[in-house]
C-alpha cells in the first residue's frame, strides 16, 4: 500500500548530511583513540560478564555492599583460570607430542582404507606440509618458543619502554575492571540520567534492545558456548581422538557464532585419519563416533541449553553476527570486535523504531482513511 513519503526540504538534507559527518568523525575520532579505549572496553566486557557472579555473591553474603562480593569474585576467576591452565597446558604439551609422532607416521606410511581413493591422501600431503607441522607441534619448539619470548621480553625492557607500557595496559584494565565492578549499578544509572526526559522513552528503549541483545550473545551464548565446548572435549576424550580437548574448546569458541561449528567438520575427519595411519584402528568407527560427538551435543544444545538459557527470545541471526564482526573487526581491530554487536543492535532498533514502525503508522492511518470513505 502506497504512503507518504516526506519531503527532502533543505532542513532535512542538512540534518542527514549532519548525521553522516557526525559518524564518520566518530569512527575516524574511534581509529585514532583505540588504543586508549581498547584497554577500558575490555574491562567494561570483563566487568559486563561477571556481574551475574557479582550479584550472586551479594545475595549469598547477604550484604549491599560490593566491595567483598567483587573481590571475591576477582579470587574466584582467578582461582578458575589458574586452575584451568594448570591443567589444560601440560596436557596440551602432552598431546602436541603425541601429535607429532602420529603426523610424521602418516606423512611416510603407505595407506590403505576402505572407501577412501589414495587421490584424497596424495591431496592432503601436497597441500599439508607434515614435516613443518611435526616441527611446530614439537615439545623442543614450544620449549624454544617459551625462551624466545622471555628473552626477548628481556630485550624490550632494557632497550626501550615497549614491555613496561605492555605491563602497564594490563594493570589499567585490571583497574578499570574494579573500579567499574564497583560501581556498576552508580554507572548504569547516570548514564540514563544523562539523557534529556524528552527524549527518554525511544532513547530507553533502544538501550533496552541492546541489553537484552548483550544478555543473549555475550552472556547467554558465551554461557552456551563454554558448556558446549566441555561436552565436546570429553566425547572427544571418550572416544581417543587425538587433541580432542583442544579440538572441543576451539569448536565451543566457534559455537559463540550459532553453527558455526561446522567448519571444523574437515578438521575432525583429518585427525581421524591421521589417528586410523598412526594406530592402525578403524577409520570408520571413530569417525562416526565423532559424527555422533557432533549429533549428541547439537541435539543438547538445541533440546535442553538454547531454550533454558537463552529462552524463547531469538537473538540476532548468526549471518548478521557474523558479518557484524567482520566489518566491525576490519574497521577498529580488536575493539571493532568487542562493540560490534551493540553497535549493530543500535542501528537494527533505531531502524525498526524510526524506519519501520513509521512505514506501518502511515499504512494503518491510510487503510483507515480508505476505510471511512467507504
Amino acid at each position: 500500500m502506497n504512503y507518504e513519503r516526506r519531503p527532502y526540504t533543505f532542513d532535512r538534507v542538512v540534518r542527514i548530511l549532519f548525521s553522516v559527518c557526525a559518524l564518520l568523525a566518530t569512527l575516524y575520532l574511534l581509529t585514532i583513540l583505540k588504543g586508549v579505549l581498547l584497554p577500558f572496553l575490555v574491562a567494561v566486557l570483563i566487568a559486563y560478564m561477571l556481574e551475574p557472579v557479582v550479584k550472586w555473591n551479594q545475595r549469598w553474603m547477604h550484604t549491599a555492599n560490593r566491595f567483598i562480593p567483587v573481590m571475591t569474585t576477582l579470587l574466584e576467576t582467578s582461582v578458575v583460570i589458574g586452575g584451568f591452565c594448570a591443567i589444560f597446558f601440560p596436557y596440551l604439551i602432552s598431546e602436541c607430542t603425541q601429535m607429532t609422532e602420529m603426523v610424521k607416521t602418516y606423512a611416510t606410511k603407505q595407506i590403505d582404507i576402505p572407501f577412501i581413493s589414495e587421490s584424497i591422501h596424495r591431496f592432503i600431503r601436497d597441500n599439508i606440509d607434515f614435516n613443518q607441522l611435526s616441527k611446530l607441534l614439537s615439545q623442543e619448539q614450544w620449549e624454544k618458543l617459551i625462551k624466545t619470548s622471555i628473552s626477548s621480553s628481556w630485550g624490550f625492557l632494557s632497550s626501550s619502554l615497549a614491555f613496561v607500557f605492555g605491563v602497564i595496559s594490563w594493570l589499567v584494565v585490571i583497574l578499570y575492571v574494579i573500579f567499574i565492578m564497583l560501581d556498576y549499578e552508580k554507572l548504569t544509572l547516570s548514564f540514563r540520567q544523562l539523557v534529556p526526559h524528552g527524549h527518554r522513552r525511544r532513547v530507553f528503549r533502544i538501550f533496552d534492545d541492546i541489553k537484552n541483545a548483550m544478555n543473549r550473545y555475550f552472556r547467554g551464548q558465551f554461557l552456551i558456548a563454554s558448556i558446549v565446548g566441555v561436552m565436546f572435549s570429553i566425547g572427544f576424550l571418550i572416544i581417543g581422538l587425538p587433541m580432542g580437548v583442544v579440538l572441543g574448546l576451539f569448536i565451543g569458541l566457534l559455537n559463540m557464532v550459532p553453527y558455526l561449528q561446522l567448519i571444523s567438520l574437515p578438521i575432525t575427519a583429518l585427525l581421524c585419519l591421521v589417528w586410523t595411519v598412526s594406530t592402525g584402528g578403524d577409520f570408520w568407527l571413530i569417525f562416526w563416533e565423532s559424527m555422533a560427538v557432533y549429533v549428541i551435543v547439537q541435539c543438547i544444545q538445541d533440546l535442553v541449553l538454547t531454550p533454558r538459557i537463552m529462552g524463547k527470545v531469538m537473538g540476532l541471526n548468526p549471518a548478521i553476527i557474523l558479518l557484524s564482526l567482520s566489518i566491525w573487526g576490519s574497521l577498529l581491530g580488536f575493539m571493532g570486535l568487542i562493540i560490534a554487536l551493540p553497535l549493530t543492535t543500535l542501528i537494527l532498533s533505531y531502524y525498526n523504531l524510526y524506519v519501520i514502525q513509521r512505514i506501518q503508522q502511515k499504512q494503518e492511518r491510510n487503510h483507515d482513511s480508505s476505510t471511512d470513505i467507504g
